[in-house]
């Protein structure tokens, strides 16, 4: 089938194409799309893309697609990218050797691949189709791209029911399964449940705000967010840094750290085996680098002036007793990936706190927000707490008791 496309165009006929590629072959070919080269330009210019994509309504739903396809995507060697309702990249996630591959074909950030750009493909077509998509290697329009096998959704407004954009897992052999297809449209749905409940407990910032939610923007103090996040995403004036893991990890420590680590005590915090202090050092040469020497300080390590952080005012609106506003705020788990010590004990600690404070409140909306998020879902006894406090004939009551029968044969079994 490499080449079935160009007897289509000459011939209208394709003997065991779909019919949902050969409609999309000719709109490709009527686009002008080259066969033989990755057509896809770059849309959104480097020094645009983080402040574009940061202000997107999908910015608050990357960390959920990166946690249930991200580490997916990783483990078969395929690329999670996330698209806007015009098909432009705003995030490609994937292991080094993976994106490298994905750039030959100009599959990267700021790329735009609808099909009039670049072709048939799953992001492009999905979108066109409004329907999720799967795209076999030699089903792609563009030659250099029947590499690749992928699979894409498109992501509604919860609201509107517009388009916002796409989730699309792209790889080889193990893209091309029914089984890849059904987890992307699962993430997909996800994500509009996610942004159904920031709406619903008015979590959602205005569409032109790029600022963290926490951050007050009249004031200039660096700002960090790292619930529910793969990465610390950190502005510092008019700056918007996304850190690397590490970096994010070290950034978290120190914050709740603020009279500073040695070097030695953050190595311990930071790494589960003994390491080298050079590799510590150079760590932090290149995040003071990143931050700048007035925030860095070192001898002992600590983050100068007021930095304000997502997981430190979820704390504040606990020991305050402002519970809604903790369950608002809350976006998601520390650095859920992270497996540095001090992190993962930071974050059992703030959400075992946070969930016992749900749980013993008896307040059914504070628990329902808490199980309708990814997190939350699998939480047996708080549903079994809804059930318990649910009115007779409430349709709470019945969604609750559903759920907790599920669980309790699942945890059974």
């Amino acid at each position: 089938m490499r080449h079935a496309h160009e007897r289509f165009l000459s011939s209208g006929l394709v003997s065991g194409v779909r019919d949902l590629v050969a409609a999309s072959w000719r709109r490709s070919a009527d686009a002008g799309v080259p066969v033989d080269a990755p057509a896809a330009p770059v849309a959104v210019p480097a020094d645009e893309l983080s402040d574009y994509r940061d202000a997107h309504p999908l910015a608050r739903v990357f960390p959920l697609l990166y946690d249930v396809l991200g580490r997916a995507a990783e483990e078969c060697d395929s690329v999670l990218a996330v698209g806007d309702a015009r098909g432009r990249l705003l995030w490609a996630s994937g292991r080094p050797g993976a994106l490298r591959r994905a750039e030959r074909i100009h599959f990267v950030e700021g790329a735009a691949w609808d099909e009039a750009s670049a072709g048939t493909n799953a992001p492009g077509t999905a979108l066109r189709l409004d329907a999720p998509v799967q795209i076999l290697a030699a089903e792609h329009f563009a030659r250099p791209v029947q590499q690749w096998t992928c699979a894409a959704a498109p992501i509604h407004d919860p609201v509107t029911q517009a388009v916002l954009g796409v989730v699309d897992v792209t790889g080889g052999d193990d893209i091309a399964t029914p089984q890849a297809l059904a987890m992307v449209r699962a993430a997909a749905r996800m994500a509009e449940a996610e942004l159904g409940r920031l709406i619903a407990v008015r979590a959602v910032p205005p569409p032109v705000a790029h600022r963290p939610a926490f951050a007050d923007p009249a004031s200039a103090a660096p700002t960090l967010a790292a619930l529910g996040r793969p990465d610390c995403l950190v502005e510092i004036g008019d700056r918007t840094l996304r850190l690397s893991p590490r970096h994010s990890e070290i950034a978290v420590l120190l914050v709740d750290h603020p009279d500073g680590l040695s070097g030695d005590r953050l190595a311990v915090e930071l790494y589960r085996d003994d390491v080298r202090a050079s590799t510590m050092r150079a760590e932090l040469t290149r995040l003071r680098a990143l931050l700048g020497s007035e925030l860095l300080d070192s001898r002992p390590y600590r983050l100068r002036g007021d930095v304000r952080c997502d997981w430190v005012t979820v704390e504040r609106a606990l020991t305050d007793g402002r519970l809604a506003d903790a369950v608002r705020a809350y976006r998601g788990p520390l650095l859920p990936q992270s497996d540095a010590p001090g992190v993962v004990a930071r974050r059992d600690r703030l959400e075992l706190r946070l969930r016992a404070a749900v749980l013993t409140s008896g307040d059914p909306d504070l628990m329902g927000a808490w199980t309708r998020t990814r997190w939350g879902a699998e939480d047996l006894e708080m549903w079994q707490r809804q059930l318990d406090l649910a009115a007779p004939g409430s349709p709470l009551r019945a969604v609750a008791a559903a759920e907790a029968a599920r669980l309790d044969r699942e945890l059974g079994a």
